[in-house]
């Protein structure tokens, strides 16, 4: 017998979900207990689906959120649904998957999805073959809202599809949605070709055994009418181009054709789908030869597609002149995606790396949606990458032409075109930017606030060549109008100012020093003007400029501007206010509620902070005094997002070096959540946290000994792991020396099991304190167990060779060992041993030591 409602059951049913369209929220929270309530009730479920698929009195909206509530039900505890409720849903959905209602039978869809991810694909066999042979149906409901439930499994499940889990049903599943390429209902094309795109990227075998169909299929419906089925063909083309490039390449003259009108599309869903071609093109080998001879053509329609369009002027509210005063509303506040802070060491051959600019290309973040204009500029920055030069006799007569134009939306696109060229083609915008960069900067006060903000983009893309210029030439003016930019009464101009001068400082560093007063008066200035999230980015900001000026900041009469009003900002936050730490509670506690994007203000806090400790040394003491920050502090070290975790453990060994003082008292509670945190699998938050281990250690001294075995057999370990990075072998190797640099006889008794990676990690590092440290510590501890070092003593003589200017004491430890060991051996077997070694490192040791 069918299950049936209970008549009051079923009212009482009705009204919550009535109630819970209700705006109010006292409403709200009374619906939430109730539904906490009901789901005691195992049938309450069977309500929910009975009001979805049976109840078509009710108007579409109620029925739909019934459904959606059983999803979110199905989501936290199908588990515990007893047997008879799972199948009496499962019975319903595919019996109503033919709803009349489009919104009910995408409902259904969903709910079936969500079943079938909870583990259930093995446990409900006739799901896959129902839904397959629904496609048949004359019915086009039945068949459409099949195939929508099937885009959905495919969505969630591919991988699992394409496994031996479930016998391979991709064998009969992409045979069977090719033939639905030619159906008459453009929505029934349009899902079987999504359908098949979710197997592109993982090379399904069932797909690639019908590969030549399938792109014969694609070209078929090249020119289809419906802009929704134009958008999957686009991107199955360009996901073929990064798995099955061989296939495209004895089309690509044509596809390349197609593509260019598609960047066109009236439908900008197609021209965005399309515009990824171009940025997938790039990455490829062929790119260079295949593209050349279009780029006369493709250049002015990427150009093109980089003008603000009126919908996002609209949304950027682009008319909106001065807006400082207005709060930020909660979902604005997402911060820039700030890099956590990863401790590494100083190299022989240390070139600045290119590849950190990833960031930059956040030129209108609050669009944060990927839209044709931002993907047209990716697409023209990594062409610009693979062209450089030679994409320049294409651009150059464009350019003059916007960027003088009398329309701002063209002008400002203008200025973008040039930032984003500006990696690639260096080398041939250099003749035209004595020019060119005192116009970006008489555009840093134009009154357009979206011409503002897009000059201080671009002119921090050129920010390295005006810093190789003498700085009076162009340094001067660019910082003085930034910082004025910094102060706009345009809350998007001052993060894109705030954002460009970050980097400015990244670039010029110490050049920095002789405006630093002038600097500081306008990020202290800033802080009263600025709302929360730009609040973020001024931290950052100083955080920056500390990194980058290190201990010229640490003057007197800097710290007396900077540090009243970050602890005045500090003494102002409530306990639930997000700006410098969310409640980290808020999340733990509640997952479903909280995003956990909001960690982004922890880490730049933490970062700031850490910023601060290095810039300001000691002088942080004061701040730390006066606030709760260790506490903070042990709170984010065992956050459960790695990146928190990160930056914590950099900012306390910036604090260890800074204020011991306050990190003291909290030894014991810290040691073992970084003893903890050496787990490789993690790699940025183990290397931070043996870093901070050996910082520790350094200011401990012998005090250190309880805590050595709660880190060492982590440490030894890590350092003879096969594939571990550079960065934390060398970071390891400087913890294991430091720790026996203070407790000798506690690590010496290991130290056969780690000399030999310990020698090999350490001999490319340049002198400095770290290493000297360390080496002395390796010393301390051949003291007490010489034979730990025996068999691997010409490592120890390759580490120790090293060295350029050992401090005098530290030469006399080699001195002693050296010649120690060649006692010890005897000339003759001294001159066998040394034999082996290469000829560099006989002249060293023989210069340096007389060995």
């Amino acid at each position: 017998m069918d299950w049936q409602p209970d008549e009051q059951g079923l009212q009482q049913v009705l009204q919550l979900l009535k109630d819970s369209q209700s705006p109010n929220t006292a409403t709200q929270r009374i619906v939430q207990d109730k539904l906490k309530q009901l789901n005691q009730f195992p049938d309450f479920n069977n309500y929910l689906i009975f009001v979805l698929t049976r109840l078509k009195s009710e108007d579409e909206p109620t029925r739909s959120l019934s459904g959606l509530i059983l999803k979110n039900n199905v989501k936290a505890h199908y588990q515990s649904f007893p047997p008879p409720v799972a199948d009496f849903i499962k019975q319903e959905c595919l019996n109503n998957i033919g709803d009349a209602s489009s919104l009910i039978r995408a409902t259904i869809g969903i709910l079936i999805t969500t079943i079938a991810s909870k583990g259930e694909l093995q446990m409900w066999p006739e799901l896959l073959p129902q839904l397959c042979n629904l496609l048949n149906s004359e019915d086009y409901n039945t068949c459409e809202g099949a195939f929508g439930a099937l885009q959905k499994i495919c969505e969630d499940s591919s991988e699992l599809l394409d496994s031996d889990a479930l016998n391979r049903p991709l064998n009969i599943m992409i045979p069977k949605f090719l033939q639905f390429f030619k159906h008459c209902s453009p929505k029934i094309r349009s899902h079987a070709i999504a359908c098949v795109n979710q197997f592109i990227m993982d090379r399904a075998q069932a797909l690639m055994d019908n590969i030549d169909t399938f792109i014969e299929h694609l070209f078929a419906l090249a020119v289809d009418d419906d802009p929704e089925v134009r958008k999957n063909v686009c991107r199955a083309l360009v996901m073929l181009l990064e798995v099955r490039i061989d296939r495209l390449i004895p089309h690509m003259h044509s596809i390349i054709q197609y593509m260019l009108q598609r960047t066109q599309d009236h439908d900008e869903n197609v021209a965005l789908e399309a515009c990824e071609f171009w940025l997938t093109l790039a990455e490829q080998p062929i790119c260079k030869e295949v593209l050349a001879s279009h780029l006369v053509q493709l250049i002015p329609i990427l150009v093109n597609g980089m003008k603000y369009s009126e919908i996002d002027i609209i949304l950027l509210k682009g008319d909106v002149e001065e807006d400082e005063a207005v709060p930020d509303s909660e979902q604005d506040i997402k911060p820039r995606f700030h890099k956590s802070r990863t401790v590494t060491l100083p190299h022989e051959a240390e070139r600045p790396d290119g590849s950190e600019d990833a960031e930059d290309d956040d030129d209108d973040d609050a669009l944060s949606d990927w839209n044709l204009r931002k993907c047209s500029a990716a697409a023209l920055d990594v062409l610009a990458n693979v062209f450089r030069e030679e994409l320049l006799p294409h651009l150059l007569p464009l350019l003059k032409g916007l960027l003088f134009h009398p329309e701002w939306v063209v002008k400002e696109s203008g200025i973008l075109v040039l930032g984003a060229i500006a990696e690639g083609c260096m080398q041939g915008m250099v003749p035209y930017l004595p020019e060119l960069i005192p116009h970006l900067i008489q555009c840093l006060s134009d009154k357009k606030a979206l011409v503002r903000s897009i000059a201080c983009w671009t002119l921090s893309r050129y920010a390295h060549w005006v810093v190789s210029q003498p700085p009076d030439m162009h340094l001067k003016p660019l910082m003085t109008e930034l910082l004025k930019r910094i102060l706009d009464g345009n809350k998007r101009v001052q993060e894109a100012a705030c954002s460009a001068f970050a980097t400015l400082e990244e670039e010029a560093c110490t050049e920095l020093v002789p405006y630093l007063s002038y600097i500081l008066d306008t990020l202290v200035f800033a802080f009263g003007k600025y709302q929360h999230k730009n609040l973020l980015i001024l931290y950052d900001a100083i955080g920056t400029l500390a990194d980058s000026v290190g201990h010229h900041l640490n003057q007197p009469e800097y710290i007396q501007k900077l540090m009243p009003p970050l602890i005045q900002k500090w003494n102002e936050l409530k306990d639930e206010d997000k700006d410098l730490f969310p409640l980290l509670e808020m999340y733990t506690q509640h997952p479903e509620q909280y995003e956990a994007p909001d960690k982004d203000f922890m880490i730049v806090a933490l970062d700031l902070l850490s910023g601060l400790a290095e810039g300001l040394g000691g002088h942080v003491e004061q701040l730390v005094a006066r606030s709760n920050i260790m506490t903070l502090l042990f709170q984010c070290m065992q956050d459960s997002m790695p990146e928190v975790r990160q930056s914590s453990f950099a900012l306390l060994g910036d604090l260890t070096k800074a204020c011991f003082i306050h990190v003291k008292p909290c030894i014991a509670e810290f040691m073992p959540i970084l003893g903890t945190n050496l787990n490789p699998e993690f790699i940025s938050v183990c290397n931070n946290a043996t870093w901070a281990i050996g910082e520790i250690c350094m200011q401990m001294g012998a005090e250190m000994q309880p805590y050595v075995q709660m880190v060492l057999n982590n440490l030894v370990e890590i350092i003879n792991r096969p594939n571990t990075p550079k960065t934390l072998l060398e970071n390891t190797a400087i913890t294991i020396g430091r720790l026996g640099y203070v407790c000798p006889q506690e690590v010496a008794p290991m130290l056969q099991q780690f000399i030999r990676p310990w020698c090999t990690s350490l001999r490319n590092i340049r002198d400095n304190e770290e290493k000297d440290s360390a080496f002395r510590g390796i010393c301390m501890m051949i003291g007490v167990n010489p034979g730990g070092v025996v068999q691997d003593f010409i490592f120890f003589c390759d580490a120790v060779a090293s060295w350029v200017s050992p401090k005098d004491d530290l030469r006399d430890m080699f001195y002693k060992i050296l010649h120690g060991f060649k006692d010890q051996v005897g000339e003759d077997n001294w001159q066998q041993f040394s034999e082996q070694f290469p000829p560099l490192l006989k002249e060293r040791l023989a210069a340096f030591y007389g060995v």
